[in-house]
């Protein structure tokens, strides 16, 4: 993928002008070049070329946009050619300007892809998945489950996996996966995965980035044996089973989270379908920014009924408290796994242990000391002991002072009490030893601050609905007769729909996007209606908005550059053509606003502006 910040480069570099003239003829017009259309026959030219602006735009055919539009117009490339085309002329190496990171993450991404597919292949294979198939069935879980989870089979064989990549070219993508490594002797590559279940590890939009195996059939190796970190994968960001859950945690706004990956896919199994499962053993500020994404308000916590479940709450009771997230806990029978339980209660069984779960500050209040102010002095100290893990998480402020005061509360001291109880003082840094001084060490200068990096722009609301709308039905493209598409001026939007339209399709094209045009394209998403006249409706409303807000936008340029004129008798050159510009516009404006008109009315799209 072509990072947006070398598009923008390419586009200040190319000479718009030069470039138009070698296909159209072109003459000045004040500040501007005109010509005819080359996209349609006309006798008086209306074709611009802004220099000013980088752009060029047709009063007649309405067609419009920047270099790389142009070329994708005239030429017929692809948006990512017309990058290419113009990168090389420009003298921009592309290849050399991207990150050897980001070309190590797509070999990993690869050989992922690659490994999911061989491992599903060989779970539904007759006699290879016979075993794993026969496990799944012992846990309830049914073929439409398993195939909604991806899940998959790595056979005992020692290189199965390796010798596949090694015929594809792939080897040395494998590795960096951590999907195989080399033999301990001699020449060659052993499969990391052997005799397991695997259950691949996805990214919201669906893409495997790491996998699970839970050991089948065998008894050498740990019962759970997991994908390391990589350039795709990192754990503390990542939360099992959300690629399922998303949707219903939207609608409930709420998430359950379990500790292990069957506990979620057995919840589903049920139609608990907004369960998820950590990847890790500590809940991290990235896994709750995940559910925040998710628009998860409400968190429930079930865990195991025994001694690990109880310790589990005390480990994810910090960050969950540092963070604000209101969170409750839905502890199970002695015993019981939210799988097993699942399993025997069904649906009813889960949503009732739900609705009956604890606020967590009250659940470790009960649990750390249960008689409260009656308990002994030694029975306070060891409960603040244990609670001092939890406490150092949560920094002052209004969350630390009103969880000290609801202690001071519960265990009958003043909160000042309770503070200085808990209060947890690191070691002292050692300061370093001073060198005697046998010369004098000139001063160094003071050096520059580093610039902050730039915030990536989040694209326009109406460019979001365009590119989501079409995400959703891609047949909506041939609604837009205006060709809204040249007009985007979101770079990472511009190259989510190249992608999702040249055959790569919608999971493609998301996986490679920014996070700020992932999260403005899911929000975008949420608002369109699902399909339909409703959604072509709110498409249409969305293509006259950028029409419009992009001829608002250049008249306002020709107000500002003409409003200094004295007469109309001292009008120049440039001024008239600006001002039959105007005429041209306003012209085209009403025609946009006349033939943009959808059928029925819509939602969630502002009016245009007003005409300058």
């Amino acid at each position: 993928m072509i990072p947006e910040h070398k598009i923008q480069e390419v586009l200040d570099r190319v000479d718009i002008v030069s470039l138009v003239s070698r296909h159209v003829e072109l003459k000045k017009a004040g500040r501007e070049f005109k010509g005819r259309c080359p996209f349609h026959q006309e006798k008086t030219p209306s074709f611009y070329v802004v220099p000013e602006k980088r752009f060029y735009f047709c009063h007649g055919c309405r067609a419009s946009g920047d270099a790389v539009s142009f070329i994708q117009r005239y030429l017929g490339k692809t948006f990512q050619d017309a990058v290419r085309d113009l990168a090389q002329e420009v003298g921009i190496d592309l290849e050399a300007a991207q990150d050897p990171g980001l070309k190590e993450r797509q070999q990993v991404k690869e050989a992922t892809d690659f490994a999911a597919e061989h491992f599903r292949g060989l779970l539904w294979h007759e006699d290879e998945g016979r075993a794993a198939r026969a496990y799944l069935a012992s846990r309830g879980v049914s073929e439409e489950v398993a195939q909604g989870f991806g899940l998959g089979w790595a056979p005992a064989q020692w290189s199965l996996l390796a010798d596949r990549f090694q015929k594809n070219g792939m080897l040395e993508w494998g590795l960096k996966a951590g999907l195989i490594t080399k033999r301990n002797s001699g020449d060659g590559c052993i499969d990391f995965f052997r005799s397991r279940l695997m259950v691949p590890i996805r990214a919201p939009e669906g893409r495997p980035i790491a996998f699970g195996g839970r050991l089948v059939a065998a008894e050498d190796g740990p019962k759970y044996l997991n994908s390391r970190e990589s350039r795709l994968y990192n754990k503390s960001e990542t939360l099992f089973g959300m690629d399922q859950a998303r949707d219903e945690i939207h609608k409930r706004k709420t998430a359950v989270l379990v500790e292990g990956y069957f506990d979620c896919i057995g919840l589903h199994q049920v139609g608990v379908r907004h369960a998820v499962a950590l990847c890790s053993t500590n809940l991290t500020a990235g896994h709750l920014q995940v559910l925040k994404r998710a628009e998860a308000r409400d968190l429930v916590l079930l865990l195991d009924g025994d001694s690990a479940g109880l310790a589990a709450v005390e480990r994810l009771a910090g960050p969950l408290l540092a963070a604000g997230a209101p969170t409750r806990v839905a502890l199970l029978p002695q015993g019981d796994d939210p799988d097993v339980f699942a399993r025997r209660e069904g649906t009813d069984g889960v949503e009732r242990l739900l609705e009956g779960a604890q606020p967590l500050t009250a659940y470790l209040f009960a649990t750390l000391l249960p008689s409260g102010r009656q308990a002994s002095f030694e029975e306070k100290m060891a409960a603040l002991e244990r609670l001092k893990p939890v406490t150092a998480q949560v920094p002052p402020g209004l969350t630390r002072s009103a969880l000290i005061s609801a202690l001071a509360g519960h265990f009958g001291w003043m909160p000042a009490q309770i503070e200085s109880s808990l209060q947890y003082k690191p070691p002292p840094t050692p300061k370093p030893a001073v060198a005697p001084q046998a010369h004098v060490v000139p001063a160094q200068a003071t050096p520059r601050p580093v610039p902050k990096p730039q915030a990536e722009r989040p694209p326009p609301e109406s460019e979001a609905l365009y590119v989501a709308a079409i995400l959703r039905d891609s047949r909506l493209l041939a609604r837009d007769t205006f060709r809204v598409c040249d007009e985007l001026s979101h770079m990472g939007l511009r190259m989510v729909l190249a992608q999702a339209t040249s055959g790569q399709g919608l999971e493609e094209a998301l996986f490679e996007a920014t996070e700020v045009v992932k999260r403005t394209l899911l929000e975008a998403g949420r608002r369109l209606s699902p399909g339909g006249m409703e959604l072509e409706t709110e498409f249409i409303l969305a293509c006259r908005d950028i029409m419009v807000r992009r001829i608002d936008e250049r008249l306002v340029y020709i107000k500002r550059a003409t409003e200094q004129t004295p007469g109309a008798f001292d009008l120049t050159e440039e001024t008239r053509q600006l001002l039959s510009e105007r005429k041209e516009l306003l012209a085209l404006r009403k025609r946009v606003l006349d033939e943009l008109r959808p059928a029925s009315s819509a939602t969630g799209t502002k009016a245009p502006m007003q005409p300058v």
